[in-house]
């Protein structure tokens, strides 16, 4: 299934980063969301959500809620089953927003659920 990792970056020290090495060591398919990278050690990064392979099942956040409420309407139009907001990227009004649209939320660490058979 398809995990979108929002705020991906290229700097092995991130989760964000070791975020797309672990979801496709379980399994899933991570696709990286960076609005100026190319790729991350092979892997290609969108640079938006709108032209993401579809359907996402899973949007994972890893950018501040300055900025994903700045993109609520692109979260929201992607209508992924779950999000996950990773520790420091809580966003309320967001959470709030998607859960009325039916979608998922979940505060927790995407590396944690991962590693603890959670995911």
């Amino acid at each position: 299934m398809n995990v979108a990792i929002l705020g991906a970056t290229d700097k092995p020290d991130r989760y964000a980063y070791q975020a797309v090495f672990l979801l496709r060591e379980k399994g899933w398919s991570p696709f990286p969301v960076h609005p100026r990278l190319e790729q991350i050690k092979g892997i290609k990064v969108y640079h938006s959500l709108k032209v993401l392979p579809l359907p996402v099942h899973t949007l994972t956040v890893y950018i501040n809620k300055d900025r994903s409420s700045l993109m609520s309407q692109e979260i929201l139009a992607l209508s992924p089953e779950r999000i996950i907001f990773n520790p420091g990227a809580e966003n309320g009004l967001l959470a709030d927003a998607a859960r009325a649209a039916g979608i998922q939320v979940v505060n927790a660490c995407t590396l944690v659920l991962l590693r603890t058979g959670q995911f």
